[in-house]
């Protein structure tokens, strides 16, 4: 039923971007969806004031946090349609990313100084790719101390933040698909499919354990949301761009 609800309301992709002002329309009187590229450095409320201030709307939400350091697909709801966001978060997560070997950080990626484990790597390109084996399926995860996951009524970053450490109960969580797509050490690439509340950071830094040598997200893109593609998302600049060709078409010069 969510399903279909969600395929009455429009979708902003770059394939419709020509459609911006009928879509803004519909978006302004029933709801509409956008699917977003997020920029690197932006967090997920960054992506949901940009849309606010461009689009001159109050009720903007995400369909899942993607972290500061990472791009990539952000569904976003406008309006009425904020409320079947949650559809989008119960589908499974496909990732990419980068991480090097030898070291860790507080943060379990490249926001915070890396901290060295070992100085020379002795885990070969089989051996790590045996080692995957491990983790594909359903698992027990640790969120990461520097998450939005709730301990005691905070959030695990502020209590990081405050110089807390706590040790917040795993999560259950699933890995359909875990592959290595690149091996150039100290630095591997993976393709990654997963459950929603999974965190790569976490998979990473358990990967890096279970390795010996530790290891940290240096990138990380989010790649699709269910049947939702990043290759069909707008950028920031390409909906700036269409809000300024509009606004041109109605007020032109004399």
């Amino acid at each position: 039923m969510a399903m279909s609800r969600i395929e009455g309301l429009p979708f902003l992709r770059r394939s419709t971007l020509d459609q911006f002002p009928e879509w803004l329309s519909v978006a302004r009187s029933v709801g509409a969806f956008i699917l977003l590229d997020k920029p690197r450095r932006w967090s997920s409320f960054d992506a949901v004031r940009f849309l606010r201030r461009l689009l001159g709307l109050r009720r903007i939400g995400h369909a899942g946090t993607l972290d500061p350091l990472a791009t990539g697909l952000l569904i976003l709801g406008i309006g009425r349609a904020t409320r079947l966001l949650p559809t989008f978060q119960r589908m499974p997560k496909t990732y990419v990313t980068r991480m090097k070997l030898g070291a860790v950080t507080a943060t379990d990626d490249a926001e915070a100084p890396e901290q060295p484990i070992c100085s020379e790597l002795t885990v070969t390109e089989a051996e790590f790719r045996q080692l995957l084996e491990r983790f594909r399926g359903t698992i027990e995860q640790v969120p990461p101390q520097y998450s939005a996951v709730h301990h005691g009524g905070k959030r695990l970053y502020e209590l990081a933040r405050a110089g807390i450490s706590v040790s917040p109960p795993p999560r259950t969580v699933h890995i359909a698909e875990l592959e290595l797509t690149g091996w150039e050490p100290p630095f591997a690439e993976l393709f990654i499919v997963c459950s929603t509340g999974t965190y790569v950071r976490a998979l990473v830094r358990d990967l890096g354990a279970a390795a010996g040598c530790g290891a940290y997200v240096v990138e990380l893109r989010r790649l699709a949301i269910g049947p939702y593609h990043v290759d069909d998302a707008v950028s920031p600049d390409e909906l700036s761009q269409a809000i300024a060709q509009q606004h041109a078409r109605l007020h032109p010069l004399v």
